[in-house]
């Protein structure tokens, strides 16, 4: 089986956004809206210094995918990372290709020089949270606090 990952282009985009919908469906904070889940991909992909796609490939089509948003920390004194929108589709999870591509996105984020990576899971998504804590991920003492705003 030829597996690969590597930076999304414009033509994964439809497919992004199905798995997009997919990790939405098992998330209680949001739900699925194509178009702005287009949107927002083709945003980051027309301005890698926000952030960068990284897919996970088998036999050449998407099967997962990752968003890896640059932001600076004051406490870091540089660049980290904001993990987003981890997901392997239903057909190809279980065969360690999850781990494989968050281990590819920390070493190209290691690479570049970030030095933290903070990632937001579904409190009540028991598999996430030991898939990202088997990953060397930790809970932190932040509470995550939001205000939607109307543009």
């Amino acid at each position: 089986m030829d597996i690969r990952i590597d930076f999304a282009c414009v033509d994964d985009l439809p497919r992004l956004a199905d798995l997009l919908a997919e990790l939405f469906t098992l998330e209680s904070d949001f739900r699925p809206e194509r178009d702005k889940q287009l949107r927002a991909l083709r945003s980051i992909l027309d301005d890698p210094a926000l952030g960068r796609l990284f897919v996970l490939r088998v036999g050449g089509e998407v099967a997962g995918m990752a968003n890896a948003l640059i932001t600076v920390s004051t406490a870091q004194g540089g660049r980290v990372l904001l993990l987003e929108d981890v997901i392997v589709s239903r057909e190809h999870r279980g065969g360690g290709l999850g781990r494989r591509l968050v281990e590819h996105v920390l070493a190209w984020a290691n690479t570049q020089g970030m030095t933290r990576v903070t990632l937001l899971a579904d409190k009540d998504n028991g598999a996430a949270l030991d898939f990202y804590h088997k990953l060397g991920f930790e809970p932190s003492y932040m509470t995550v606090l939001r205000k939607m705003l109307t543009p």
